[in-house]
This record gives structure tokens, C-alpha cells and sequence, in this order.
């Protein structure tokens, strides 16, 4: 009699034990529902944008301290606005100076160096594609040569054209550069004399503050050797960084910059003020001095600074978050997630970097769904499923 009921119980915890399992495997890991497929990617529409390469340094912060405004010529002075003592804005007009001829040398040279660049453009254009004709006709002839209907003689002669077209370039366009060349000399002397002169002959005030002296007065003339007028910008700030001779080309007085003041957890934006036309001969950098908004509070001289610069913009491009982008032997690539369930495999080519995103050149379309989560565990072809970042 225990025998059978040793059975009859062992019987019924294999049956137990079975619809157990059978529940699991139709219910899944949870409790009543079907066990999820794919690897749990987040993604994010592709979207055309506005791009800006950023290049940061660091610099720090400087007193203003007294600026004396300098005029590089000899000019007459038709015009006065303020007198010593008379508090100025930067920007603000202080005299007139009679500048015609120097401006008009200005904009000529300016018109010349413009000209100069658009025909060294449009020579360097015309010989490549005579260089390139010259070079098919050789291709054409060693191919022809090779089935005999064609000499050597022939090619000799093609191969001749070809290294005298190059020659010919090489002289044209280092002739047309020489030429460019003076035209920025003449133009960064005269930068110089106009550095504090507007369009039309107005010395202006680089900083604001109180004007300490002055020496321009009317129907009298300024000189190089003394300034028009010394501002007192104690209580001004200015930002001076040092940057490299790549950079500086790009760089032009009135752009404006991030600037990061780590120990008054500040950031604001700046306006280049002025750009050293020469390198510092120990460093072979050129200092470059940004304004600062007169209503950053607790401001010192010392501060270390932390400048952005934006350069080289690209507008209406496919710009992508830097974190999508995966590289491996010198190839970049994304994921993409095709009919809401299947990741694919796309190889880019990339352009500008800016702060946390990247421009795609080639390989993405507007609207395409971008794995920017997930995606170092995926292959292409791989099952996916999409989840948001509260899952």
C-alpha cells in the first residue's frame, strides 16, 4: 500500500513539473509574455543641420588698462567729437581724419589682390585641363602602340607636350603668386595705418572708458610717433590668447567666440579684437585679444580663459551625434535600423567636427533611423529592437 502511494505521488510531481516548463516556454522570461527579440538599440532621426569646426585654447584674462590709439599717417583732422576727460564706448567715433587717398589705396589694393586671385583661379583651372587633355592623348597613343597603330616617335612627342604644358603652368602660376604676394604686403601696410580707422575716416575708440588725453584737434594734423587720444579702460577686461599660424588666417577682427571662465563657472561670447599681424619670435604664435561684456561680474587679471573658435561652417549637411561613429582598421561606419527591425552596416566618409557632433560627407540620408545607442554590439543584419531611454 506505500508502494503505490510513493508512486502515485512521484507521478504527480513529473506531471506538475511538466506543465511548468510548458508554461514558461509559451509565457517567456516573464510572466505571461512573448521573450523579446533583438539587441535593444536607441536611434535618432537623421537631420540636415549647421556645422562649425571648433578649434579651443586657452588663454587668460588681462587689464585693459590704458590704450593709446594710434593712427599710422600723417592726416588732417576735419572733425572732433570728444574732448579729455569724456567717458567713450568702443566703437565710438572720436575724430574725423581726411583718409581718402589711404582708403582709396586701400580699396584699390584690395580690388588687385582680388583680381590677382581670381586669375591665378581661373590660369591654374586652364592649364589642368590642358595638362589633362595632354596626358589622355599620351595614354591614348601607348594604348594605340600597343596593337601598332601608333609610333614611339608619336608618344615621344605626346610626352614632350605634356612635361612642356607642366613647365609652362609652373611659370605662369608662380609668376601670378609673386604678384599676389605683393598685393597682401601692400595690403597688410595699409591695414595697419586703417587698423583704428573706419570707411569714412572715423578714429574709433577700441575700448570703452575715459579718455585721458587727446591730441587730435580740428584743421590740425595727427602723427604716427604720438596717439590720437590714450582711453583709461581700467575696469575693462579683455581676453588675449595665442594661437597657431594655422588658425590665424581664419580668424578676423569683429568675429565673435565662446569663452569659458572656469573659476566663476562663466561663459559668454567675445568679440575678436584685434590679431597680431607678426608671430612671437620664442613661440612663432600670434596673440589675438577678444572683449569682454562689461557685465561679467568678479572678473581678475590672471584668470585662465578657455576660447572656442568657429571656423570653416557648413550649412544644410548631414550632422550626427560623434558617439555613432565607429572605426576599426581606418574605416568608419554606423548603424542604421531598416523596417523597424534590422540593422544595417554603413560605411561614411566624415567632415567638420563640432562640439559633440560630427559631419557626414557620404553614406547617410536625411531621415534614416541612426543607431546611437547600441551599436558597438551590433553586425550588419542583425535583429534589433528599437526602445526609448526610459526602457
Amino acid at each position: 500500500m506505500k508502494r503505490m502511494l510513493s508512486i502515485a505521488l512521484s507521478a504527480a510531481l513529473v506531471l506538475s513539473l511538466t506543465g511548468c516548463q510548458k508554461g514558461q516556454e509559451a509565457g517567456g522570461s516573464g510572466s505571461g509574455g512573448e521573450t523579446a527579440v533583438g539587441v535593444a538599440v536607441q536611434v535618432t532621426e537623421v537631420e540636415q543641420d549647421t556645422i562649425a569646426a571648433e578649434n579651443k585654447v586657452s588663454g587668460q584674462v588681462v587689464t585693459d588698462s590704458e590704450t593709446s590709439v594710434f593712427v599710422a599717417a600723417n592726416a588732417q583732422c576735419t572733425a572732433v567729437y570728444v574732448e579729455a576727460g569724456d567717458t567713450v564706448s568702443a566703437g565710438q567715433a572720436i575724430c574725423t581724419l581726411d583718409m581718402a587717398s589711404t582708403l582709396a589705396s586701400y580699396n584699390s589694393a584690395s580690388i588687385s589682390y582680388q583680381a590677382s586671385a581670381q586669375s591665378y583661379q581661373d590660369q591654374a583651372a586652364i592649364f589642368d585641363k590642358q595638362i589633362a587633355l595632354a596626358e589622355k592623348n599620351v595614354n591614348d597613343l601607348k594604348a594605340l602602340f600597343e596593337i601598332g597603330a601608333a609610333a614611339q616617335i608619336e608618344i615621344d612627342q605626346a610626352e614632350l607636350s605634356l612635361q612642356s604644358a607642366k613647365a609652362q603652368r609652373d611659370a605662369t602660376l608662380s609668376q601670378l603668386e609673386a604678384g599676389m604676394q605683393s598685393t597682401v604686403s601692400s595690403l597688410e601696410q595699409l591695414s595697419a595705418v586703417l587698423e583704428n580707422v573706419d570707411s569714412r575716416g572715423n578714429v574709433i575708440a577700441p575700448v570703452s572708458g575715459v579718455i585721458t588725453s587727446l591730441s587730435a584737434v580740428k584743421d590740425s594734423y595727427v602723427a604716427p610717433s604720438m596717439p590720437v587720444a590714450v582711453i583709461d579702460g581700467a575696469d575693462q577686461m579683455k581676453v588675449s590668447v595665442s594661437v597657431s599660424e594655422a588658425l590665424i588666417p581664419k580668424l578676423a577682427v569683429g568675429s565673435e567666440a565662446d569663452i569659458t571662465i572656469s573659476a566663476l563657472s562663466a561663459s559668454f561670447i567675445g568679440e575678436i579684437r584685434t590679431v597680431e599681424q607678426s608671430a612671437n619670435p620664442q613661440t612663432r604664435l600670434y596673440t589675438v585679444t577678444l572683449s569682454v561684456p562689461t557685465d561679467i561680474e568678479g572678473l581678475r587679471s590672471g584668470m585662465f580663459a578657455d576660447v572656442t573658435f568657429r571656423t570653416d561652417a557648413s550649412v544644410d549637411t548631414i550632422v550626427v551625434p560623434t558617439e555613432a561613429i565607429l572605426t576599426k582598421g581606418g574605416t568608419q561606419y554606423v548603424f542604421v535600423v531598416e523596417n523597424g527591425d534590422t540593422a544595417r552596416y554603413v560605411e561614411v566618409q566624415t567632415g567638420l567636427t563640432g562640439s559633440g557632433v560630427t559631419e557626414i560627407t557620404s553614406g547617410l540620408s536625411q531621415g534614416d533611423q541612426l543607431v546611437t545607442v547600441g551599436q558597438a554590439y551590433l553586425s550588419d543584419g542583425d535583429p534589433v529592437r528599437v526602445v526609448t531611454g526610459e526602457e
